[in-house]
């Protein structure tokens, strides 16, 4: 069940790795594609504008948790690639540690700081109430993000991208069900969409740790390896807290972007939700692009296979622009039907909106291909403190779109946030990969390990 990523050609593992990986992301993205679509249609513009205004607020806290569930995964991978299983299960030990104390603290902390955070974002009067109903269930079900995060980024730590791929199929079939349910037969709006993405998310995470403890011999933990240690805790906190706050320092600027979308009324929240949700399926291949390159980069510094990684990150790049043409097609040709998926025909000013932004973004998904490719093989390499760097560039970007184009241009200023955000990170990420190598190649050659190259 697991893949060595340390032998063979590195397009091929890559491919192989990702596409997998590729489904697993559409079928989260389809998780707030059929919130969206029941809401839209079942509930209308303002329960459809109600959700949308909680995207940045969602992505500050949940990708806050995706983060660190990640950064925990690499030290995993550093000791797969170095055949260290004993030392391997201490740290998965001591994921879970993590977890259950980090998913406790902020769910705590979120659901009773939810309603005031609706409002330092200026979310409209009208939809703030649904808002709330909607990310306070979200914020309950933090756990479950822990659970299928953790335990799915240990499985692909592992070289198995498949496994955590079929029981997100299993799930979205669930939260499809859960949605008509809870929405069309009991009523219960916009909390039945969020009620139905976590129970959803907590049957695949509860389907993870089974299979993980089933299938990997590896992975099963004798008594003496669960106990907490504080030395690897520190190496995995190391790791994933920069990696969290690399979401949610990003976030940041979506949430001062959503702000000022917010003074432009419902309507334009309802743009942004309709393109930001097509947006989340067309950008899903680089979130596996970046998911590959971390396993990847993570199993090759572990088995000190640094001769590697450039083959990879070059392989990579190509498939990220080869993509990125195919995306802007898409959304030149397709965005107006795509959008209508979400809104009613008659709302034509909307819906020529969410096509602009949709364009806009995939215009400059190149630039999005390298933040990500680039981020997470640092990140894997074992550099995480980069990420958040990278995620400062991004907030900064945002910030000046929001307070500054934004007013000016109206619409228009919304649709550069995001192009604007990937290339400042781009202008930090590209060289910090080249000092990543130097530091890498000079502590290998103190080491004496050898005149491998990147």
């Amino acid at each position: 069940m697991t893949k060595d990523m340390t032998k063979g050609n590195p397009m091929q593992l890559i491919l192989g790795f990702s596409v997998p990986l590729l489904f697993g992301f559409l079928f989260q993205q389809f998780y707030s594609l059929v919130d969206t679509v029941i809401v839209g249609r079942f509930l209308g513009m303002d329960n459809l504008a109600a959700v949308g205004a909680t995207g940045s607020v969602n992505f500050l806290i949940i990708g806050f948790c995706m983060g660190v569930c990640s950064g925990f995964s690499i030290p995993v991978a550093h000791k797969f690639g170095a055949r260290d299983y004993a030392d391997l299960r201490r740290y998965v030990a001591n994921c879970a540690w993590l977890s259950i104390g980090f998913a406790a603290a902020l769910t705590v902390l979120t659901a009773s700081l939810a309603r005031q955070i609706l409002v330092w974002m200026r979310t409209p009067q009208d939809i703030i109430d649904r808002s709330y109903a909607y990310i306070y269930v979200i914020f309950l079900g933090i756990p479950v993000t822990f659970l299928y995060n953790m335990t799915s980024g240990v499985i692909r730590a592992l070289g198995d991208s498949r496994t955590p791929v079929i029981f997100l199929v299993m799930s979205s079939f669930l939260n499809v069900g859960l949605d008509l349910f809870f929405i069309v037969n009991l009523h219960m709006g916009v909390q039945g969409a969020a009620l139905a993405t976590v129970i959803s998310q907590g049957v695949s995470g509860a389907c993870c740790m089974l299979f993980m403890v089933k299938k990997f011999e590896i992975l099963r933990i004798r008594r003496e390896e669960w106990r907490p240690d504080g030395h690897r805790m520190r190496m995995l906190c190391g790791m994933g807290v920069p990696m969290g706050l690399q979401y949610s320092v990003t976030a940041i600027g979506s949430v001062i972007l959503q702000s000022a979308t917010n003074t432009l009324g419902s309507g334009a929240v309802a743009a942004v939700t309709a393109s930001g949700r097509i947006n989340g399926f067309l950008a899903c291949p680089f979130e596996a692009m970046g998911s590959t390159m971390a396993t990847y980069g993570g199993q090759n510094i572990g088995a000190k296979r640094l001769d590697r990684i450039g083959q990879g990150l070059k392989s990579c790049i190509l498939l990220g622009i080869g993509y990125s043409v195919i995306a802007l097609f898409v959304s030149i040709f397709l965005g107006e039907p795509l959008a209508r998926l979400f809104l009613e025909a008659s709302e034509g000013g909307i819906i020529g909106n969410a096509r602009m932004l949709m364009i806009y973004n995939t215009a400059f998904y190149a630039l999005l291909a390298l933040v990500n490719i680039i981020r997470f093989l640092i990140q894997g390499m074992g550099f995480p403190t980069f990420a958040i760097l990278a995620g400062v560039f991004e907030m900064v970007a945002r910030g000046i779109v929001g307070f500054a184009l934004v007013p000016v241009l109206g619409f228009t200023g919304v649709a550069l946030g995001n192009p604007l955000a990937w290339l400042f990170a781009d202008l930090f990420l590209v060289p910090a990969y080249f000092h990543v190598r130097r530091t890498l190649e000079k502590q290998l050659s103190d080491a004496g390990t050898g005149s491998e190259t990147l």
